[in-house]
């Protein structure tokens, strides 16, 4: 899939003074149905998160709290996306290498996937999934 499918999502925003709103709703926020959810905390500074691709998982990732960068490359171009809101998700095709860094403190990176963990779906080595990717 090329880099151009990957793209920040705007999401629901309710205001109210008492505190703010979003939700994020499967099939209509975001084109699959929501079978996990996992996020990543206590990221000490300088370090690195992602470092692998999917072979047919999607996924939408949001900066819950603080911000993070996240670096996608689909094996012919590449883009770094700066995440800090928590109304805004970046929803990342099949086939695209990620790597997330420059973690402010205390942020918070949520991640809904469309299916379960399969170890089977990845590519954790580069080479492999950029073979993966010309072939494609």
């Amino acid at each position: 899939m090329p880099l151009a499918d990957c793209r920040l999502i705007d999401l629901p925003r309710i205001n109210d003074p008492r505190g703010n709103l979003t939700f994020i709703e499967g099939g209509r926020h975001v084109d699959f149905d929501i079978r996990r959810v996992y996020y990543l905390y206590d990221v000490p500074g300088g370090s690195e998160r992602g470092g692998h691709a999917h072979k047919a998982l999607r996924q939408l990732i949001v900066a819950m709290s603080g911000s993070f960068d996240v670096h996608l490359d689909d094996g012919r171009a590449k883009k770094v996306f700066h995440l800090n809101r928590s109304y805004v998700g970046l929803y990342v095709c099949p086939m695209m290498w990620r790597e997330l860094d420059n973690f402010s403190s205390g942020s918070v990176c949520m991640v809904l996937a469309s299916n379960l963990y399969d170890e089977d779906d990845y590519y954790r080595d580069y080479g492999r999934f950029i073979e993966a990717a010309k072939a494609a």
